[in-house]
């Protein structure tokens, strides 16, 4: 099987990369290099080709199409971003990136294509309330962040509610720049497997962590900016009061979930979401204390403080990725933060 890994130079990308060359795929990576990602050059696997080249270039895009089975789409712009200057390039990289790829995928007749999408995309997570069942929560209010009041209430009753697992039926709610695109991302892909009868898959990463990952910058994931501050000598420092509900998933599993969706297409001629997570939730505070206990470091503060565009608890249900790919996590919680606190990070 030929395929093609965009971003394939990045954090999960260049795993997702490893995983196919290890299955004995032939690889070809399009990944532009971007000085605010890649302040070194970064090693690639060298069974795999690499082309230098943005998913927002028709030409290059068509270049690297050439010859190809399967997409594997992991270029894009992450994270919650810095403020609202930051839309037009989520938008360039993810969304306009991704239209050009899908537009060339139909004149190029590659008809496989699996998205890296995200769970920010459901916003909050799944909840309940004991006396209206399953709701859905509104945005949260600045003025109950600032008193301290960071669990949501019911919107019909306001008790309080229980986190639960959320599902890949439940309603896409974006809450910030880069959900947004994710949202736009899946729909694009929706609508070229609708035209050309082409299979989508879009695996919902949960939080992903594990070697690689880039170093404190503000768009860096939670676990990276943690290991960042304990490299330096800094605690890690909780937002709000640190029992945010995570799924932690280590970058193994999430690459071996892109390469069983590689090769198992889907149903032709639509998009079929999937979770990807460890199926073991965990709050943000018990992950910064682990980290920092297997790092050696100064133990977490807890901030009180909260940000714009974050939500309270989202937790993954991966019970489809189960029984749809044969998906299921490896790496769990406490030997993935044992290694993590160890791990190579990317510069």
């Amino acid at each position: 099987m030929r395929v093609l890994v965009t971003g394939g130079a990045g954090f999960i990308g260049s795993h997702v990369v490893d995983a196919l060359v290890a299955a004995g795929d032939e690889v070809r990576i399009l990944d532009a290099l971007l000085p605010a990602v890649h302040r070194t050059k970064p090693q690639v696997n060298n069974a795999a080709e690499m082309i230098v080249g943005d998913v927002t270039d028709r030409d290059q895009v068509a270049e690297a199409l050439s010859g190809i089975d399967v997409v594997c789409h992991q270029a894009a712009m992450v994270g919650l971003g810095v403020d609202l200057d930051d839309l037009p390039a989520y938008a360039t990289n993810n969304d306009l990136g991704t239209a050009v790829l899908l537009a060339a995928m139909a004149r190029a007749g590659v008809g496989r294509l699996v998205l890296a999408s995200s769970m920010v995309v459901y916003g909050e997570g799944g909840y309940r309330c004991p006396t209206d069942g399953p709701v859905r929560p509104g945005p949260r209010q600045a003025a109950e962040l600032d008193a301290g009041r960071f669990e949501p209430p019911c919107p019909r009753c306001h008790r309080p509610l229980a986190p639960i697992v959320v599902h890949e039926d439940a309603p896409l709610d974006p809450r910030n720049a880069y959900a947004a695109t994710k949202v736009a991302q899946e729909h694009l892909a929706a609508a070229w497997a609708a035209e050309t009868g082409g299979t989508a898959v879009a695996l919902r990463y949960h939080n992903v962590y594990g070697p690689r990952m880039p170093r404190d910058t503000p768009y860096a994931g939670v676990a990276s900016i943690f290991r960042s501050a304990l490299e330096h000598g800094r605690a890690p420092r909780v937002f709000e009061d640190g029992r945010q509900l995570r799924d932690f998933v280590h970058v193994h599993d999430v690459a071996r979930a892109n390469l069983l969706a590689s090769g198992q297409p889907q149903a032709p001629g639509r998009l079929v979401p999937l979770n990807i997570g460890s199926g073991d939730p965990h709050t943000v505070g018990d992950m910064a204390d682990a980290l920092a206990r297997a790092f050696g470091g100064p133990r977490p503060v807890v901030t009180g403080t909260s940000r714009v565009g974050d939500v309270r608890h989202i937790a993954a249900s991966s019970a489809r990725a189960g029984d749809l790919l044969g998906y299921r996590p490896r790496v769990d919680f406490a030997e993935g933060m044992r290694a993590f606190a160890h791990d190579p990070l990317r510069d």
